[in-house]
């Protein structure tokens, strides 16, 4: 009988067979997991363009125009996304909860499955090729970028610097946020201050220090895998390629 109806297996135990329905428990929850992670890049893009931060503009096609304020561009798409992402979530709880009190044998309960998973499949389906939509037209602004950063982003460079020089980090943490501090107090910028309000911190400090003051220099250093470094993120960017390419037969169209 599996032959006929082109099962693996058969089930080893007929109970099993008749009362579970833990691939539909499954099925749910990878596609609530999957939603819950583009709900959160949904929210990071929803931020990015707001006008606040500017780093990334929406296409038309994935927005609307504000009814009440014509400047404005709503990211409509991405907030959908958002909602049907606490839909599934929903739906997921709601089947666990079902199925919590049935006994375990056959119960005509199992019926309220089939409307949640259906509903879960069509709904992850369609939000996947929104986010694809939304990611391949949205554009990037570098320079609104650049602007968002500070210097004290760079503090843990600094206690980075003197680790390097041979000071434990435990104290060159301390170090770096009595630097971050005394700028506070000067009314400066973190990479204003000069050696000479270095040292009293430190003797470890010299002149280069000053070279720790840039941002390309600070991503680039990062260059472990899963780094920030330009050679780190296009490993990564590959190495997700050639995944995308392994699998790719794997996917069985819905």
């Amino acid at each position: 009988l599996a032959a006929d109806v082109a099962f693996e297996r058969g089930c080893p135990n007929s109970m099993d067979a008749v009362s579970d329905r833990d691939y539909v428990a499954e099925t749910m929850f990878w596609a609530t997991a999957t939603m819950i992670h583009l709900s959160r890049w949904s929210e990071d893009l929803i931020i990015y363009s707001s006008g606040q931060f500017g780093m990334v503009k929406l296409s038309d096609a994935y927005s609307t125009g504000s009814s009440l304020m014509p400047q404005k561009k709503n990211p409509d798409a991405l907030e959908l996304l958002r909602g049907k992402s606490g839909r599934i979530l929903g739906t997921l709880t709601g089947f666990l909860a079902v199925m919590k009190g049935t006994p375990t044998t056959y119960n005509k309960d199992f019926q309220e499955a089939w409307e949640g998973l259906f509903d879960t499949v069509d709904t992850m389906s369609d939000c996947l090729q929104i986010a694809a939509g939304c990611l391949a037209t949205l554009s990037i602004d570098p320079e609104a970028m650049k602007r968002g950063l500070s210097a004290d982003m760079l503090a843990t460079d600094l206690a980075e610097y003197l680790v390097r020089r041979g000071v434990p980090f435990r104290e060159t943490h301390h170090i770096s946020g009595a630097a971050v501090k005394l700028a506070e107090d000067k009314k400066c910028a973190l990479s204003d201050l000069t050696l000479e309000d270095l040292l009293p911190l430190c003797d470890k400090f010299e002149a280069d220090v000053v070279d720790i003051w840039s941002y390309d220099k600070s991503a680039e250093s990062r260059d472990t895998e899963g780094g920030s470094s330009r050679r780190s993120v296009l490993e990564q960017c590959a190495k997700l390629r050639r995944y995308l390419e392994e699998t790719e037969g794997d996917v069985v169209p819905y």
